[in-house]
């Protein structure tokens, strides 16, 4: 299981992409998603269904997390949520990717 130490930030406010923030949470707090999106209404499930998924890859379990979508495909998301775990020191199977 990996824990989040301090504030990260990963992406943009442009069009097509999304701004993550991550944040520590108290132990056993679990998973907190705040999203902004104007598309949040038809693509919200999805969109926090990525970051979940990348979420569970790592064994993170005590987060909260911002993300300020501004139109961004599912590799997009994935890959801003990828650069702030990997700012934050997380690793998949020891190895920091």
């Amino acid at each position: 299981m990996a824990d989040i130490c301090k504030v990260i930030q990963s992406g943009t406010l442009e069009s097509s992409d999304i701004m993550i923030t991550i944040s520590p949470a108290r132990k056993d707090s679990g998973i907190f998603i705040e999203l902004e999106s104007n598309v949040a209404m038809q693509y919200g499930d999805a969109i926090r269904a990525t970051i979940n998924q990348t979420l569970a890859e790592f064994g993170v379990k005590n987060i909260q997390i911002k993300a300020v979508d501004r139109g961004a495909l599912d590799c997009t998301i994935r890959a801003r949520m990828l650069t702030a775990l990997s700012r934050a020191g997380i690793t998949l199977n020891g190895e920091l990717f």
